[in-house]
């Protein structure tokens, strides 16, 4: 087996393939994107999805390449296009779910299972509870009540009569096709339903809340072989060299799941999209080089963020907004408030069917029988709201680890003071003994196992990532997957801490500043966080914008929708509102307080619209200018500063299409706009021009000097001396190369700036800075050395 921190790339570039930017057209970008220095290109999934999908997480189809991105043969010749330009290919697959499409016939696993029920032979491969409903698949695909919507059915076809509704059509079960239209139904492995009736009826397990995307069984070794042929067979043909994992956290069993996969991947570079909540660390037997890189994102924004700037940020944010802290004034209890929603309305379901097979562990055992249902239903739920991270991994049979011990233990303590009657409480102890593996090895036993975990992954990223970052917004740029908006500064030690732990662990770790899922690009986020820098100054603008443009429907709203203007900038030139109100009205409804996606406020909404349309994309935009010229110089220094940090720092840097020069992108689908790499090339000033020269020059030293930021090399930080060292972060790289950036450039620049402060180089000896060409001796005055740039990279002369 291969070891992947050798076979891993010196830098990935993220294409996000869609119809509107096939293979072919990434094949036309390879000779830019070869001279940019990067060493692979990371790919979106390229297996067959719902047609028209521009993101491809929609499989449909694991052993045929997309025919919209161009076949099989369009990802072959893309592939020798690549390596003819000394690239390689990683690509981006998805184990853990396959569409649920309209029609049903696009997916044929799917399809055979609603048409022969669970003797066939496609039923092992999907999450389905065959005990509920009657043996049938619930699918909540009715616009209304099925009373309602009967009419609406129709069979059509000779040879395969099917069934058809708008959009949908579904098989019918052998002998059915001649029934009348009740019993037809009747007759069916599968019950279409009302689309409501998902929230708490729903029999399959799905990603997250989206019924439209059915899970996958990858922990049984025939599905995940049938799952995978494809993706080996390009893997150990060499079209493919390398991997992205999405979503492991859904799998019944990731670890058992990774070893597989590295088996069968014969040990190539997989990294995983698992998400790290504060100091969390990856579990160290997961045979991967790492993370897809938000613990990275999260440690490189927080450099730049002034801490007391941003704790005063919150404070004007409360005053100006007046939020209850479980509704967006306080970030604990806003997420506390949020997760208690998602347990017990978006996965009622997923709840609902815990609470059952713990039910039935109890019957099975006369020591916990008395357990009481509502008893057990209480325990999950407090269980579950508490954990901090967003899963245990414990399996039955297998040593429970420390960690997960210890969480599931101060959970279940923490849950036994909802009940009044303290022996009541002791469902808190099964509750998690449960889910730790620990009542028994049996088929319910496993199942609460994993299905917990499951349920756990689902809830955090429902309850924070799309609900508690919407509601709580005093500063946007730390509200991104992985974030902590409750502590969102990160000091340099703690910078420093976790990049020594990186290149100890794991080397060959994926780093990102943007990807395809953040909320707003690293540019948009550099220029919100130099907000932190004068909190006064943005909350009186927010006070006076707010007496002089009184349209928005509430204030939080308003603060939301400024700040969003801000980050896209520059305030010179009008804002796209085909831009900025779909992020807006995209921000409330996940919000859900005043509107939501499946009960929107027509009227509210109308007011949300009206407001951005006139306030921030309107003439009253122009008020912004005079704070965005005077942070200018530190949006300067976080965007560059950031751009090098992660170029530099341990583990494989992805740059996500479009990023190597000034890039800002909303929540998607803003962020998935087809790239136009003619504009890229032809960028010769301003901003964007200095990032896109920082980003090539770094990336062909990398290229040229890969064992000075490989697994191999060392990570050493260094320490300014003078009154301004707090403001300067630096490290070497293996003793060749020297990384230094500015911080907090407002407060810099009041405190005097940078005369008097000076870096001890290691090794003595002349150094060169390779962004100017000037040369410098072993102790540079850190104001000359950034008189150019607010950051330098040094290498020995």
């Amino acid at each position: 087996m291969r070891d992947p921190q050798r076979s891993a790339p010196t830098a990935t570039y993220r294409l996000q393939l869609q119809p509107g930017f096939p293979f072919r057209a990434a094949e036309e970008a390879v000779p830019y994107l070869a001279s940019l220095g990067v060493s692979h290109l990371h790919l979106s999934p390229v297996l067959e999805a719902v047609p028209g999908s521009t993101h491809g997480y929609d499989v449909t189809d694991h052993s045929a390449v997309r025919a919209e991105l161009g076949g099989e043969e369009g990802l072959r010749s893309l592939s020798r296009t690549a390596r003819e330009h000394g690239l390689g290919l990683v690509v981006d697959i998805v184990p853990n779910h396959m569409a649920v499409p309209a029609p049903a016939t696009l997916n044929g696993p799917l399809w055979e299972v609603l048409r022969d029920g669970p003797a066939s032979r496609y039923a092992r491969w999907f999450d389905i509870d065959w005990a509920e409903h009657g043996g049938k698949v619930l699918l909540p695909v009715l616009a209304g009540p099925l009373g309602q919507e009967l009419h609406r059915f129709t069979v059509a076809g000779h040879s395969e009569p099917v069934l058809r509704y708008g959009d949908h059509a579904f098989p019918l079960r052998p002998g059915t096709e001649r029934l009348p239209l009740p019993e037809l139904l009747d007759a069916q492995w599968y019950r279409p339903a009302w689309w409501r009736l998902a929230r708490t009826e729903l029999n399959y397990r799905r990603f997250f809340t989206v019924s439209e995307l059915i899970a996958v069984r990858v922990e049984d070794p025939e599905v995940f072989a049938a799952t995978h042929g494809k993706v080996v067979q390009l893997l150990r043909e060499g079209v493919i060299d390398g991997l992205r994992v999405d979503h492991p956290d859904g799998l019944a069993d990731p670890a058992g799941y990774l070893h597989r996969l590295a088996g069968a991947a014969e040990g190539r570079w997989t990294v995983v999209e698992k998400i790290l909540s504060g100091e969390e660390r990856l579990p160290a037997d997961w045979p991967v080089a790492g993370t897809t890189g938000y613990d990275a994102l999260r440690r490189l924004d927080g450099l730049f963020l002034d801490p007391e700037g941003a704790g005063a940020l919150g404070a004007r944010y409360r005053d100006f907004t007046g939020l209850p802290p479980d509704r967006g004034g306080d970030w604990p209890a806003t997420v506390r408030r949020a997760a208690y929603k998602v347990i017990t309305h978006e996965l009622a379901a997923e709840s609902e069917r815990l609470v059952r097979t713990a039910g039935r562990i109890c019957e099975g055992s006369h020591r916990l029988r008395d357990t009481a249902p509502w008893a057990l239903r209480t325990a999950l739920h407090e269980i579950l709201v508490r954990l901090p991270v967003y899963r245990p991994y414990a399996v039955p049979g297998r040593p429970v680890a420390p960690v997960d011990a210890a969480l599931l233990d101060q959970a279940a303590q923490d849950a036994r003071g909802a009940f009044t009657v303290p022996e009541e409480a002791a469902a808190a102890e099964v509750v998690r003994d449960a889910a730790l593996g620990r009542l028994g090895q049996g088929p319910d036993h496993r199942d609460f196992c994993a299905r917990f975990a499951q349920t756990a992954s689902a809830l955090r990223a429902k309850s924070v990532e799309d609900t508690a970052f919407y509601r709580h917004a005093p500063l946007l740029s730390a509200t991104e997957v992985g974030g902590d908006p409750g502590r969102p500064a990160v000091s340099p030690e703690d910078f420093h801490a976790y990049c020594a732990r990186l290149q100890r662990d794991w080397p060959a770790t994926g780093t990102v500043l943007s990807t395809h899922d953040t909320k707003r690009s690293a540019d948009v986020r550099a220029r919100i966080a130099a907000l932190s820098e004068c909190p006064a100054e943005w909350g009186d603008l927010m006070e006076r914008l707010a007496a002089a443009e009184p349209g928005a429907p509430d204030r939080h709203t308003a603060w939301l929708a400024w700040q969003t203007a801000f980050g896209l900038g520059p305030a010179g030139r009008p804002a796209d509102a085909s831009r900025l109100v779909p992020a807006v009205l995209k921000s409330v409804r996940e919000a859900g307080l005043r509107t939501t996606w499946t009960e929107p406020d027509a009227r509210y909404e109308a007011a949300v619209e009206a407001f951005v349309a006139g306030g921030p994309c309107g003439a009253a935009r122009a008020a912004l200018a005079p704070l965005e010229d005077a942070l200018r110089p530190s949006v300067r220094a976080n965007m560059l500063g950031a751009a090098l940090l992660h170029l530099t720092m341990p583990g494989v840097p992805d740059l996500y299409m479009g990023t190597e020069h000034a890039y800002a992108a909303l929540v998607d689908p803003d962020n998935r706009r087809p790239p136009v790499f003619s504009e890229a090339e032809a960028c010769t000033e301003g901003l964007s021009a200095e990032k896109l020269h920082l980003t090539r020059t770094v990336l062909r030293l990398r290229r040229e000097r890969p064992e000075w930021f490989g697994a191999g090399a060392s990570y050493e930080p260094l320490a300014a001396d003078g009154p301004a060292a707090g403001h300067c972060v630096a490290f070497a790289r293996s003793g060749e190369a020297v990384t230094v950036v500015s911080r907090l450039h407002r407060r810099l620049t009041r405190s005097g700036g940078l005369p008097e402060t000076v870096l001890a180089l290691p090794g003595g000896g002349r150094w060169r800075e390779v962004l100017t060409g000037a040369s410098f001796g072993p102790h540079p005055v850190l104001a000359e050395l950034l008189e150019r740039y607010p950051v330098a990279l040094l290498v020995r002369a």
